[in-house]
């Protein structure tokens, strides 16, 4: 019988998996019969989360981790590998947005420094980590990344996020190459936009409401099980060819 999606046995790692996207691809992957890790920095979305997740039947463990420190990330990994015994997929996938200023001009060292310390400083000890454990461990794995249209489309006044995106979306194409000898598979999802905690502001404003939501074919927001489908594919075998990709999730956004 077909079962490619069936994910019983695996181990899956969302980082920011306490909400939105990050919670979407965890739900998917639990229904599918993975254990699932979650790490996120608030301690009360973290619980709600580990609480809906575990109703799944599956083994859960919610970790409070700044990815922006390599410490952390190596002790939530450790402690990741030691109570669900190993990670077969590890998702990047926590992310701070930019704050936007009047001009690029304006913007400053610590505000760029900040958005790089999450997104593209926490994808790298997020990855180094989980890459380590994969080799050493044998077997393949999975690696995705988080990226968003911002890598591909003009984000101006917020370059810092955009760079960001775009490095996350470089580096996983390096890592498919480098990695593939050891069964490893790397690939990006570039999300549109998504109804999360970070575009909330955004999507109450109807002035951008009224220009973003009629450039959408699909004329609606995405959710975050809009991303359970892809999740629960390139964590199982039936994407064990697929590498190297990167996904666009966006309802047609970028089309039109």
């Amino acid at each position: 019988m077909y079962k490619p999606f069936d994910l019983t046995g695996k181990v899956a790692l969302v980082t920011g998996g306490n909400s939105g996207i990050g919670l979407g691809m965890a739900r998917a992957m639990a229904q599918a019969g993975a254990d699932v890790a979650i790490w996120g920095t608030n301690a009360k979305k973290n619980a709600a989360a580990e609480a809906e997740l575990a109703a799944s039947g599956r083994s859960v463990l919610a970790l409070e981790c700044d990815v922006a420190d390599e410490g952390a990330v190596e002790a939530a990994f450790a402690e990741t590998v030691g109570k669900l015994g190993r990670v077969d997929g590890c998702f990047a996938n926590a992310g701070v947005r930019g704050r936007g200023t009047a001009s690029f001009l304006e913007m400053s060292g610590e505000e760029w420094q900040r958005v790089l310390k999450v997104n593209l400083d926490g994808a790298f000890y997020t990855f180094r980590t989980a890459a380590r454990h994969m080799v050493e461990r044998g077997g393949g794995g999975v690696l995705v990344g988080t990226g968003s249209l911002a890598a591909i489309e003009a984000a101006p006044r917020r370059e810092h996020y955009a760079a960001t995106k775009g490095g996350m979306i470089s580096m996983i194409r390096a890592l498919a190459v480098e990695f593939a000898r050891h069964g490893i598979r790397a690939n990006a999802i570039v999300p549109g936009w998504i109804e999360t905690d970070m575009t909330a502001s955004d999507i109450a404003n109807a002035k951008f409401a009224g220009n973003v939501l009629p450039r959408i074919p699909m004329r609606r927001w995405g959710t975050g099980d809009d991303f359970g489908g892809i999740a629960v594919y390139l964590m199982s075998p039936a994407s064990a060819y697929h590498t190297g990709d990167t996904f666009r999730i966006d309802g047609g956004y970028a089309l039109f």
